[in-house]
């Protein structure tokens, strides 16, 4: 049996999906659950991803059937089929999905055969059962992505030598998953690549539609949206490549040639593009020499985070800043597997480190970890101290970095301290932006 999780860093699987639908313009969740569960996930959402507010028909004016009792009962069909219909009336929309929360779940309402009632509206009505005890937020994503591949992304056998779908950035759990779209979109137009991120600026219900004509699908993550590409590959016959999620001008580079080698870009073009980006990166990172070399900021990491996120900032924070980061936790749940490719990706650094990893969904022992690999002081005459330090993960490690002192960027779910927009962390801007807020973290208090 698994040990309990104290203060989870994710939302429910019906959470991860109103989120991910939250990002597509005029998708509107229509939520089939216990009363409470809207306003639960609301408020996660909301004050975890960095303040992002309901959007249109989110929030505290998400549809829901708000089951009672009754429901419970005799069962909550009817009930929704009520909701459907007041939401088409009211809502305007152009795709309504349906949502289900545990317990309608566990007293077996039919809602996927609720929905097909409706299939003669003017608008298109899918059901996708997303209970928690079918996972997480991640799940969630999963569900409602593959359910889209199969009911609203439409058939193509021509496929678009130079279009690609980008899968594996969840909305809402990647507090800065739009930024980070739009950098990975802007550095692969720069290879003469289009890509359709889904959840980006500007993309709408369209992209969906139109995803079928892609070349390629690139999941950036190991353990995040490798089911819906495999699933596209089933139903739409698109070919897909796993890259780890890029941060900074090295791992930029890493990204922009596996995707231009997998689509044949001309080698001499990805280069150029590469020299480019390169020169303007390292242009602004020169503004920090002085102040880092003077002000002595290299410093030892722990870093806190998801199977995407723990590594990219690991490798980021040893390979470009020249830090020390001697203990990261990955605080998703995984199997073996899962967890044999991740630790991979922690492999190899540039430095020589070999941070010491752990797996665990567990709030508080992120200190134990830490007292683990580091003995504390006990009057030793010679004391090698783990100081000066910085801690990189989310809210939930405030504890910690006071009782250590250590100074906290927090960077990862949930973020209920930092109000985010437009920021992004990937690529080579996004490189440039954690360094930004790490070095600002730093000089704060001179």
């Amino acid at each position: 049996m698994s040990k309990f999780v104290d203060r989870p860093r994710y939302a429910c699987a019906l959470g991860g999906a109103v989120g991910t639908l939250r990002a597509i313009p005029r998708a509107i969740p229509i939520i089939h659950a216990s009363a409470g569960c809207g306003g639960n996930i609301t408020n996660a959402l909301n004050a975890g991803a960095g303040y992002i507010g309901g959007g249109y028909c989110g929030g505290a004016a998400l549809p829901s059937s708000n089951v009672s009792e009754r429901d419970v009962v005799f069962g909550g069909e009817e009930r929704l089929r009520e909701q459907i219909q007041s939401t088409l009336e009211i809502v305007d929309g152009d795709l309504y999905v349906v949502l289900t929360g545990c317990m309608v779940d566990m007293i077996g309402d039919d809602v996927i055969s609720v929905a097909q009632e409706f299939r003669e509206a003017e608008k298109p009505v899918i059901a996708v059962p997303t209970p928690s005890f079918r996972g997480n937020a991640f799940t969630g994503y999963e569900l409602l992505v593959k359910a889209l591949i199969d009911r609203y992304v439409q058939k193509s056998v021509e496929k678009d030598p130079r279009s690609v779908n980008i899968l594996g950035i969840v909305p809402a759990q990647d507090v800065f998953w739009k930024g980070n779209l739009r950098e990975l979109k802007r550095i692969l137009e720069k290879l003469g690549i289009r890509a359709n991120t889904f959840f980006g600026e500007g993309e709408s219900l369209e992209n969906f539609k139109d995803a079928g004509r892609a070349s390629l699908n690139v999941v950036v993550s190991n353990s995040f949206g490798v089911d819906s590409a495999q699933h596209f590959e089933e139903v739409h016959g698109i070919p897909y490549i796993v890259t780890p999620f890029p941060i900074g001008a090295l791992a930029g580079e890493v990204f922009l040639k596996t995707v231009g080698n997998t689509l044949h870009i001309d080698p001499g073009h990805i280069a150029r593009v590469i020299a480019e980006e390169k020169r303007v990166y390292y242009d602004y990172l020169e503004r920090i020499a002085d102040i880092y070399n003077d002000a002595d900021l290299q410093r030892y990491a722990v870093v806190v985070g998801d199977s995407s996120y723990a590594p990219a900032l690991t490798r980021f924070l040893s390979d470009e800043l020249g830090w020390l980061p001697e203990l990261a936790v990955v605080t998703d749940f995984l199997d073996d597997q899962q967890r044999a490719t991740v630790s991979a990706q922690f492999a190899g650094l540039n430095s020589g480190l070999r941070p010491a990893i752990r797996f665990d969904t567990d709030a508080s022992s992120v200190k134990k970890h830490l007292r683990d690999i580091w003995p504390q002081n006990r009057n030793n005459r010679y004391y090698d101290a783990f100081s000066p330090a910085v801690v990189i993960g989310s809210s939930f490690e405030r504890d910690i970095a006071q009782e250590f002192g250590f100074p906290l960027v927090p960077v990862t779910y949930p973020l209920t301290g930092r109000c985010v927009m437009g920021r992004s962390y990937a690529g080579f801007s996004g490189g440039l932006s954690l360094t930004e807020d790490i070095i600002t973290y730093l000089v704060a208090g001179r």
